[in-house]
């Protein structure tokens, strides 16, 4: 065949050819989401200590309260678009470190426990360090695997969660701002008061170590008699956070550890079902399970 009847059939051939993109490295932005927003947290942590350092204490109040809401948006968004990694447990651990175990010690430092000179930092320091033990505690269980447990234990934490944790330590902020605006400064004085805020830090932080079981709301199961007043409760709650912010926040941390001896007494509950029905399921040989 001549040169001049090869170019059709090489240009037909070019045309039906199928045509390949470039293929690039990397992960798609979706997959980036979830630590974008945990990096957005860590951010929020590290501009509440700046607000702490110019005693501007509302704004950092709020953003502790930012970091919270992003905290718990970023894990649920991985699970959903399957963009969960180690990578991104650890960098998720990191900034709940910062975000609610050194940025709320630091704060009510500053705020309140330096008052009382060297002496007051132990408080805020244990209370970090307590974050950390918990966080380590988690990221050790990334390695060796969770222990088997049985199926009630799922719908519980163990301890109080690093977010909860700082939310409650902050209680004292949230209430002496609270009160401030009301006027009411003797009180606010008296829930500024270095000792009853180093003793909210020292138990908060044994909480957040301890192995309390504590609900996580995960698979919680409301009543069917209990729905209409929880949706009601939930909507005066929201009234109140848009009407007296400081006031329900603190309200929000009284509220959590008041719950606690209910959370306890709920798993010891399930504990006893469980085993139980352990004991009335018969064995192989004809016999009760031991």
């Amino acid at each position: 065949m001549s040169e001049e009847g090869r170019k059709p059939l090489q240009r037909l051939r070019r045309r039906f050819r199928p045509r390949t993109r470039p293929r690039f490295d990397g992960q798609s932005f979706n997959r980036l989401i979830p630590n974008i927003l945990t990096m957005l947290g860590l951010c929020a942590g590290l501009v509440a200590i700046r607000f702490a350092i110019d005693g501007r204490w509302a704004p950092a109040a709020g953003m502790i309260v930012v970091a919270a809401v992003i905290d718990g948006l970023d894990g649920r968004l991985a699970r959903l678009l399957k963009a969960t990694s180690r990578f991104g447990a650890e960098f998720d651990s990191l900034a709940d470190f910062l975000s609610f175990g050194v940025a709320p010690a630091l704060i009510l430092y500053l705020w309140s426990m330096q008052a009382v000179g060297p002496l007051g930092f132990v408080p805020c320091l244990l209370f970090a360090v307590c974050s950390s033990l918990r966080l380590a505690r988690f990221n050790a269980s990334l390695d060796i695997g969770p222990a088997p447990q049985p199926a009630y234990a799922y719908n519980f934490f163990t301890g109080v969660p690093a977010p909860a944790g700082a939310g409650c330590a902050l209680f004292p902020l949230f209430a002496g701002l609270a009160l401030t605006e009301w006027g009411w400064d003797g009180t606010a004085a008296f829930i500024r008061h270095p000792v009853l805020v180093g003793v909210v830090l020292v138990v908060v932080g044994g909480l957040m170590v301890s192995t309390l079981p504590t609900w996580s709301f995960k698979n919680f199961r409301v009543p069917r008699a209990a729905i209409l007043p929880l949706l009601l409760g939930v909507g005066f709650y929201v009234a109140l956070l848009l009407a007296e912010p400081w006031a329900a926040l603190a309200a929000g941390g009284f509220i959590y550890l008041g719950m606690l001896p209910f959370s306890l007494r709920s798993y010891l509950t399930l504990k006893q079902e469980a085993e139980a029905l352990i004991e009335q399921v018969p064995d192989a040989t004809g016999g009760r399970a031991p």
